[in-house]
């Protein structure tokens, strides 16, 4: 069934029209990611040749999508919108608080109990404003989408930055903070600064051991985890065709490992082959029919260099497995090299458990891939070294995988099957023995690896890799294991060699499911009633962000000056602080936890000057904002890479933090802060960052002339005395700057709707 099928009809009726005004008044050629921004711009916007990485443009998403941890804050954002309906079809997905822990019954057992509340507060909302709801168990947001909502050509906005992974359906799919998201469900233009443009251009074809995860792998080493920021990755040529929809799919959701707005692929015959599979028969031929236009115009893929910003060549006949890590996404290392790479840093080679499935690898080809090399073990009386666990996808995939005997396969192997959610590619992962902080190494196929991202410990050595070859690793024990080249001692002391993985890259019966797990909200939701109790530890309702009084801020104080890498899982942590992400105040007890300060070089202590004291951040946060003293948060290069979690902007503003200067941003979080209320600033000299001390007094000297493209001076004031006069730039246009004002762009939204 193709759900909202009259809307994508609607969007393909005009697309090639617009695209041709679109190439009129951007004069010249376009991408295939240029056509759908131009195709979905907002009926106000003026229509001009927008310049990539400076024009910020409105635009008109055709949905919405939700994850349960971001869309209790933003639903409860949206319940103070003042509107009846949701503008746009959207949807919520119970997928990121089940733990895993035994297995998948039990692990949904406890999570539905554990979870009760906030599963049906989001259901409530979720009937109350038209909007879908998948149960807890239905899935990961992500592969539900590219089963059932993304289609080619078409714009969506989710509020987790692996929403990027619809693009593997040719559909522009940026991940968002859920004030955004609630931009969109009112019914108002959401603002974008235009992207620019990477070009990757894939030759040749996939064979052997190396996966569609292998091409994002290497992108990612090549690009680093900033690399991408600020630019959409959009992938062409002949070896793009030849990869599956499911594994286009894995390369674009990884794209939000390099920063990348969103990355993406043209419409081809592979991704018609699985809209059909997945029952959207109806969708496939509305998209044949405007196929000509879903896709780069022939001067751009005949001259890349000339309409790319950058262009990267890969050809797929040589590409070998990569495993990236440890700690970060973007440490490529080709699996020929890991043994020499891994004993000259050092790192721990024994495996403890190999994981596959999550939202990056969850497809029926990944499991089908896997189960090849599992089924070796057992063929070739091998003994599995490591542990090994699956976490399927979606129901469908689960149903049909199982039917199919994969799950058997693993079982063989002692593997064992999380329950469709995200589980530990997020850190819900109740791993035995974490808690002894035992330096250890894990191989996966999800995304992340930052540290303490799967199980909570620090000296976990995480690596990524395709689902293929964490299964021979996991099988082998071993990270310097390279199945492409070296033999296994089997139980009868006989040297054997696996064999290269294969798989259908869909089922030859066809997908099956018995429940799916959608829930369909009611026709009238007028007479539905949402309650909160104001008792609850889980849920919070909002109240609204104090606006600016059109002052100077005088007399702030440093809260933090944060060392290093401070991504979104260091400012607001997931795991176990996942069952606060409805109550504001409650989660507010992890901001910065993980953060190092820059002048101890610890964790979660920092000075308080009101009493000198060494003290937890948001403790220290907490006594400034009781005594009506501002802060601020000094920080280093892409701070807020990672999630898209808006908690991490929420809970400085929350905890009285005014503004967070750092050397660079990540791109969501920027907007994040902006959508907030806050002020996000860069230094215009990065030595700055250098002369800021523990004890410093801030003082903004001309905020109260806050202009688009004007500079902001900070005077920093040291305990000796002395000055420094900081200049700092930030990326404001008028509009969010009228945010700022209002005190969040919530707030302006209730005073546009009070207005009108």
């Amino acid at each position: 069934m193709t759900f909202d099928l009259d809307m994508i009809k609607k969007v393909y009726s005009d697309f090639e029209t617009r695209v041709d005004d679109a190439r009129a008044f951007m004069g010249r050629p376009l991408t295939y990611s240029e056509k759908i921004l131009c195709a979905h711009l907002d009926p106000k916007q003026v229509k001009e040749s927008f310049k990539r990485g400076e024009s910020y443009v409105d635009f008109a998403p055709d949905r919405v999508a939700m994850q349960d941890a971001t869309a209790q804050m933003a639903l409860l954002q949206f319940m103070q919108a003042g509107k009846k309906q949701v503008a746009v079809p959207s949807t919520v997905h119970a997928d990121h608080l089940i733990q895993a822990r035994v297995g998948a019954a039990k692990d949904l057992i406890e999570a539905e109990n554990k979870n009760n509340e906030v599963y049906q507060f989001l259901q409530s909302v979720s009937n109350k404003y038209g909007i879908g709801f998948w149960k807890a168990g239905a899935g990961i947001i992500h592969q539900v989408v590219l089963e059932n909502y993304a289609f080619p050509g078409g714009m969506m906005i989710g509020t987790d930055s692996h929403t990027v992974n619809a693009g593997g359906l040719g559909m522009v799919a940026i991940g968002v903070g859920g004030a955004d998201a609630v931009d969109v469900m009112a019914g108002m233009a959401w603002e974008l600064k235009f992207p620019k443009m990477i070009g990757v251009k894939l030759t040749g074809r996939l064979n052997g051991w190396a996966a569609a995860k292998d091409v994002i792998l290497k992108v990612a080493g090549i690009l680093t985890v900033k690399g991408g920021t600020g630019a959409i990755v959009e992938y062409f040529g002949d070896g793009a065709e030849s990869l599956s929809c499911t594994g286009k799919g894995t390369i674009c959701n990884m794209g939000a490992e390099v920063g990348a707005t969103t990355s993406i692929f043209a419409y081809d015959n592979n991704m018609s082959k699985y809209l059909r599979s997945t029952d959207r028969e109806d969708l496939a031929d509305a998209a044949d029919a405007v196929a000509h236009v879903l896709k780069a115009d022939p001067e751009v893929l005949a001259d890349p260099e000339k309409y790319f910003d950058e262009v990267i060549e890969i050809n797929l006949d040589t590409l070998e497995p990569y495993l990236n890590g440890p700690f970060t996404p973007d440490l490529a290392t080709p699996i020929s090299q890991m043994k020499e790479i891994a004993e000259k840093n050092g790192w721990p080679t024994k495996i403890e458990v190999g994981l596959i499935g999550s939202c990056t690898n969850s497809s029926y080809e990944d499991i089908a891939r896997a189960a090849s090399i599992a089924k070796q073990a057992g063929e070739k009386n091998l003994e599995v070294k490591a542990e090994y666990t699956i976490t399927p996808g979606s129901e469908q995939v689960r149903f049909t995988v199982e039917r199919d005997g994969f799950i058997k396969t693993f079982e063989e192997i002692g593997g064992k099957v999380f329950a469709n959610a995200c589980g530990p590619c997020i850190g819900q992962w109740a791993r035995e023995g974490a808690e002894k902080q035992e330096k250890n190494t894990i191989v996966h196929s999800f995304n992340r690896n930052f540290s303490k991202r799967a199980d909570g410990n620090p000296n976990t050595y995480a690596f990524v890799g395709s689902p293929e070859l964490v299964t021979a690793l996991a099988i082998a024990g071993d990270l310097t294991f390279n199945p492409l080249t070296d033999k296994l001692k089997n139980k009868d002391g006989e040297m054997v060699l696996l064999d290269e993985p294969n798989g259908d890259e869909l089922p030859r019966l066809g997908f099956d499911v018995d429940d799916p797990g959608y829930i369909a909200p009611a026709e009238d939701g007028s007479k539905v009633e949402v309650v909160v109790s104001p008792t609850s530890d889980r849920l919070q309702l909002l109240e609204p962000f104090t606006p600016w009084d059109g002052k100077n801020i005088t007399g702030a104080k440093l809260l933090i000056k944060a060392y290093g890498k401070c991504t979104t899982d260091h400012i607001s942590m997931a795991g176990p602080w996942l069952k606060y992400r409805g109550h504001l105040d409650n989660i507010s007890n992890n901001m910065l936890i993980g953060a190092v300060n820059a002048f101890n070089m610890e964790t979660n202590n920092v000075k308080n000057e009101d009493d000198g004291q060494y003290k937890p951040v948001p403790d220290s946060a907490r006594q400034y904002k009781a005594h009506g003293v501002p802060t601020i948060v000094v920080g280093d290069e892409n701070y807020g890479e990672g999630s898209s979690r808006e908690h991490a902007a929420m809970e400085p503003r929350h905890l009285g933090v005014r503004a967070v200067l750092v050397k660079s941003f990540a791109r969501i979080h920027e907007t994040n802060l902006k959508k907030q209320g806050m002020l996000a600033l860069t230094f215009d000299n990065k030595e700055d960052y250098d002369k800021i001390q523990e004890d410093d007094t801030i003082n903004f000297l001309d905020l109260d002339q806050f202009a688009p493209g004007k500079q902001l001076s900070l005077e920093f004031v040291h305990a000796d005395g002395t000055k420094d006069v900081i200049v700092t730039n930030h990326t404001y246009n008028a509009g969010q700057i009228e945010w700022f004002k209002a005190g969040s762009a919530l707030n302006l939204i209730k005073l546009m709707e009070k207005q009108n």
